[in-house]
């Protein structure tokens, strides 16, 4: 019977399953987070990229994400990977000012970091232009358009991504300038595309737009950020119904997670409060029965805080993308399931843990 749910965190990924732990008990085995905050950092961080790496091999999961906003984590991401045999480690760059902003010489040289494991680019996060405009933030910003259309050095660094194979994330510009990045980007031959927590602050994308970045060859990133926010159970809801609209085969989740005082991105074996929910709707109505995840990020949701329709938009890592129903999302799932083995700033937004006013970790 073909499966509703679908793995689809396969974006990253080029290297054999060989020689990795497999974790076969855990919910979390062959599981992927695309979105870690780690130390070292210009702020406090709960862990640091290798506890992380630990972290997230112990439970079998397949790989992580590491992500700074002001800086790029290539390197970073070839030391964890020498220090932390068993998992896949990723890096990328943020657009910040700190790089530069739109700046193709910074994306460039990531692709030259030893080992060539900086695989994301995403436009501008903190420094974007939405996001100070958002905060009401009296502060230099980095703009990817100007009068509806995007600027020559932001088409400059598509034209990079698409040559490298690279991975387009929006960050955290505005819905209408998501959409023009993904267009530009689907009409230069870019391969892969995210949505960065597209129904978190500032973006705030409604369902069709979120549509149309699917129908543009996009996956759209929901982030389970806290748990223990007031507002946790009725943002995952909002997220349910809109991963139903959309389709979960054009969704990812990932925990954006790492801040101090939130739960951390990989929940440690014996941690009592949370638990990893693999359990969902089948298209008959019954319960999809716990399976390890494959290739999918999961997010560590509170038992006591999540309904039968969050426990169906967190079970999509359940099936596997053989299940995709029908030729063209198979084409698509193949198409992401490799990679080539290799190929200054204001202040930002104020942390704090379940920060309501961002939805999202940062």
């Amino acid at each position: 019977m073909k499966s509703l749910l679908a793995a689809l965190c396969v974006v990253l990924l080029s290297v054999p399953l060989a020689g990795r732990q497999q974790g076969a008990a855990s919910p979390l085995a062959g599981t992927i987070d695309v979105h870690v905050h780690t130390l070292p950092d210009d702020r406090p961080r709960a862990l640091d990229a290798f506890d992380a790496a630990r972290e997230a091999r112990a439970r079998g999961m397949r790989a992580i994400v590491l992500k700074n906003h002001y800086e790029s984590t290539a390197g970073l991401a070839y030391l964890v990977r020498t220090l932390v045999p068993g998992i896949e480690v990723f890096g990328g760059i943020d657009l910040n000012l700190t790089v530069g902003g739109i700046n193709p010489a910074a994306v460039e040289h990531m692709t030259k970091v030893t080992g060539g494991w900086g695989r994301i680019v995403w436009m501008p996060t903190f420094d974007a232009e939405n996001q100070v405009r958002f905060s009401k933030d009296t502060r230099p910003f980095v703009s990817v358009s100007r009068s509806g259309a995007l600027l020559p050095a932001v088409r400059e660094v598509i034209a990079l991504i698409a040559k490298h194979n690279l991975v387009l994330a929006t960050g955290h510009s505005s819905a209408q300038d998501a959409l023009m990045l993904l267009r530009e980007a689907r009409r230069q031959g870019v391969q892969r595309m995210v949505v960065t927590h597209a129904m978190n602050p500032p973006i705030q994308m409604t369902v069709l737009q979120m549509q149309e970045a699917a129908k543009l060859g996009a996956f759209i990133e929901f982030v389970g950020s806290s748990h223990v926010a007031a507002d946790a159970a009725a943002r995952y809801n909002r997220f349910a119904d809109a991963i139903r609209r959309i389709g979960p085969e054009f969704c990812i989740l990932s925990t954006d997670l790492g801040q101090m005082g939130n739960p951390l991105p990989v929940v440690p074996r014996g941690h009592a409060d949370t638990e990893v929910l693999c359990a969902g709707d089948r298209p008959d109505g019954q319960t999809q029965p716990r399976t390890p995840a494959r290739s999918a990020v999961m997010v560590p949701l509170k038992p006591d805080t999540t309904s039968r329709t969050t426990r169906a938009a967190w079970s999509i890592a359940a099936s596997r993308a053989s299940e995709f129903p029908g030729p063209r999302r198979a084409a698509r799932a193949r198409r992401a399931r490799t990679l080539p083995a290799r190929s200054p700033s204001g202040r930002s937004p104020a942390e704090s843990p379940g920060n309501s006013a961002t939805g999202s970790g940062t």
